[in-house]
C-alpha cells in the first residue's frame, strides 16, 4: 500500500515514519524545500526522540521519500497547519490547499483522511470541494477524519498505544480508514461521524485550557493572599475527587492555546466557560510580565543599579524545543520591549539558538543573574540549587517548597 502525506511538520512526519516503519509505503510532501532535502537525507528537523534513527532507517529501506509535489497512492493524509486568519477565525486555507493538490490524483477506492485540528463540517466541505472537481467520484472513494492524539517528545510510544477517534462522511469510510490505521496503532479505534471526530478534538483540548485556567487563576489568588499555591494544590489534590492541574505562565503549542478558538468561532454565544478560560490563560502571560517588570524596579531601587535578568525557558512546555504560541517567548519578547537598555540572559537549552534572541547556557545566566525567571520546568533548571541572594520569580514550580 502507498499512502501520501500532505505535510511534514510535528505530526505528519512522525506519523509517515511510523507508517513507513510498518510497512506502508510513504510519499511524504512539504512546501518547505529544505524540509524535504533533509528528510531525504535521512535527517529529522524536528527534535523527538528516536525519531532519527527509525527516519534513516526507512529512508534507507526505500519505505519513505519525500517529495514538494504529491503522487499517486492508495490514500492521501492532510497533515497541515490551520492558523488563524483575524479575531481568532480558524483558517482551512492550508486544509483546502493540500486537498486540491490531490484531488488530480484521487481513484476509485481510494483513502482520503483530514488529521490537521479543523472546524466543525470541514471534512464534509472538503468532500464537497472533491466532488465538485471530480464528480465521477462521488460515493466512490472514503473520507474520513481523522485526529493525531500524540504529546511531543513521546511520539513514538502515543502514535502506536493511544486510542484514535476516526469518523467518516459515511459508515464505509470509517471501516476504510479503520483498515489503515490498525497497521500501526495498537489502541482502540473508536468509530464515530466525522463531525463528532472534529469536535472531540476540540473538546479534548479545551477541556485542558479549562482545567489549566483554573490552576493559573488559582496561582493570581495565592500570590496575592501570600499563600505558596503549590502547596495549596498538593493539598487540595490530596481529596479523592479533586485533580487540580499545575499552573504555569499562560498556556502554549499549536493544540491547547489554539482548538478553543475554533469552538469559540463557530459557537460564540454557548462558549462562555471555555472564552473565559482562554481569556484567564492569556492574561497569565501578562500578568508574568508586569511582575517582572515590577521585580526589575524594585531591584533598581534597593540597588541603585539595574538588574542582570535570567529568563529561564522559551519552550512552550518542558523539554521540548517547540516555540509555538509559547508563552514564555511572549514574556521574554514583552520584557525586553518594555525595557529598554535592560540586561536580560535568554535560556532555552533544547535549541542551539535563535532568530531573534542570544541565548545563555542555563548554569551561567543563573550565576550571572540578579533576577531569575523560571518560564519553563525543562528537568535542567531543576538541577540549579536555589539561592537566596538572588531574586527568584518561579512561574512553573521549579522550586515546589
Amino acid at each position: 500500500m502507498k499512502a501520501c502525506f500532505m505535510g511534514l511538520g510535528y505530526i505528519g512526519l512522525p506519523t509517515s515514519i511510523i507508517a513507513a516503519k510498518h510497512g506502508v509505503k510513504i510519499i511524504g510532501v512539504d512546501i518547505n524545500e529544505q524540509v524535504v532535502q533533509k528528510t531525504n537525507a535521512g535527517e529529522l528537523h524536528i527534535i523527538e526522540p528516536g525519531m532519527g534513527e527509525l527516519l534513516r532507517e526507512v529512508v534507507a529501506n526505500g519505505m519513505l521519500h519525500a517529495s514538494t509535489t504529491p503522487e499517486e497512492s492508495d490514500a492521501y493524509f492532510m497533515v497541515v497547519p490551520t492558523p488563524f486568519k483575524g479575531n481568532h477565525e480558524p483558517d482551512v486555507s492550508y486544509v483546502e490547499a493540500a486537498t486540491r493538490a490531490v484531488i488530480p490524483f484521487l481513484k476509485e477506492k481510494d483513502l482520503f483522511v483530514i488529521e490537521s485540528t479543523s472546524p466543525v463540517g470541514t471534512t464534509e466541505a472538503m468532500a464537497e470541494i472533491i466532488y465538485a472537481e471530480r464528480p465521477e467520484l462521488k460515493d466512490k472513494i472514503y473520507i474520513a477524519y481523522c485526529p493525531e492524539r500524540v504529546l511531543p517528545g513521546n511520539v513514538i510510544y502515543e502514535l502506536v498505544h493511544n486510542d484514535r477517534v476516526i469518523g467518516g462522511i459515511n459508515p464505509e469510510s470509517t471501516e476504510k480508514a479503520i483498515e489503515f490505521y490498525s497497521q500501526f496503532v495498537q489502541g482502540t479505534l473508536h468509530r464515530t461521524n466525522a463531525r463528532t471526530a472534529e469536535m472531540c478534538k476540540l473538546t479534548e483540548n479545551s477541556s485542558r485550557d479549562v482545567q489549566i485556567a483554573f490552576a493559573n487563576e488559582l496561582s493570581i489568588i495565592c500570590d496575592k493572599a501570600g499563600i505558596n499555591v503549590w502547596e495549596l494544590i498538593n493539598l487540595a489534590n490530596k481529596h479523592p475527587r479533586v485533580n487540580i492541574l499545575q499552573p504555569g505562565c499562560g498556556v502554549g503549542g499549536h493544540c491547547i492555546a489554539v482548538d478553543p478558538y475554533f469552538i469559540t468561532a463557530d459557537f460564540p454565544a454557548e462558549s462562555k466557560l471555555i472564552s473565559t478560560s482562554r481569556e484567564i490563560n492569556n492574561y497569565k502571560s501578562f500578568w508574568c510580565v508586569e511582575k517582572v517588570k515590577n521585580a526589575m524596579l524594585q531591584f533598581e531601587l534597593e540597588h541603585h543599579r539595574k538588574p542582570v535578568v535570567a529568563m529561564m525557558g522559551l519552550a512552550f512546555k518542558p523539554n521540548i524545543d517547540d516555540l509555538r504560541e509559547s508563552p514564555a517567548k511572549y514574556i521574554v519578547t514583552k520584557v525586553m520591549q518594555g525595557c529598554n537598555n535592560a540586561n536580560i540572559l535568554v535560556v532555552e537549552p533544547n535549541i542551539p539558538d535563535h532568530h531573534v534572541f542570544k541565548l545563555t547556557d542555563y548554569r551561567k545566566a543563573y550565576e550571572q543573574a540578579d533576577i531569575i525567571v523560571f518560564l519553563v520546568a525543562h528537568d535542567p533548571f531543576k538541577t540549579l540549587p536555589y539561592n537566596d541572594k538572588k531574586v527568584i520569580l518561579d512561574f512553573c514550580g521549579i522550586y515546589k517548597k
